[in-house]
């Protein structure tokens, strides 16, 4: 497993890219519209960062009404996501997705509850 991004919520996708590309120089190299969101993904050598837009009323849009723009989550790459999911159920860790879904870029994903990993919401992601 590997770090894989940061899930960063924003209200403006296209304008914190820019701005990530000037001070830093990230490029996008990934971006779609995806479960009402707009979802850009910024190269950072080796891990992504991943603006999150809400374009309607839904996860992003809440998480940014109550608590702002910031980092929503942080992603680990797997190669076989039911064997990542299956020891953290061994490790009596909830999880938000039972069983794995399509995630942006057309990964498949799960989440795991931030009350049993320290506070972080962790996504598990498999290309």
């Amino acid at each position: 497993m590997h770090f894989d991004h940061a899930g960063i919520a924003t209200e403006d996708a296209g304008e914190l890219a820019d701005l990530y590309a000037d001070l830093f120089g990230l490029e996008t190299v990934h971006e779609e519209v995806f479960d009402g969101m707009r979802v850009v993904f910024l190269d950072c050598d080796g891990g992504y960062f991943e603006l999150l837009e809400p374009l309607e009323e839904g996860t992003i849009a809440q998480y940014l009404e109550a608590n702002g723009p910031g980092i929503h989550h942080l992603a680990l790459a797997t190669a076989d996501i039911e064997d990542a999911l299956e020891t953290v159920r061994a490790n009596d860790v909830r999880l938000i997705d039972d069983e794995p879904r399509s995630g942006a870029w057309g990964h498949t994903v799960a989440f795991l509850h931030p009350k049993d990993t320290g506070g972080i919401l962790l996504e598990l992601v498999e290309h």
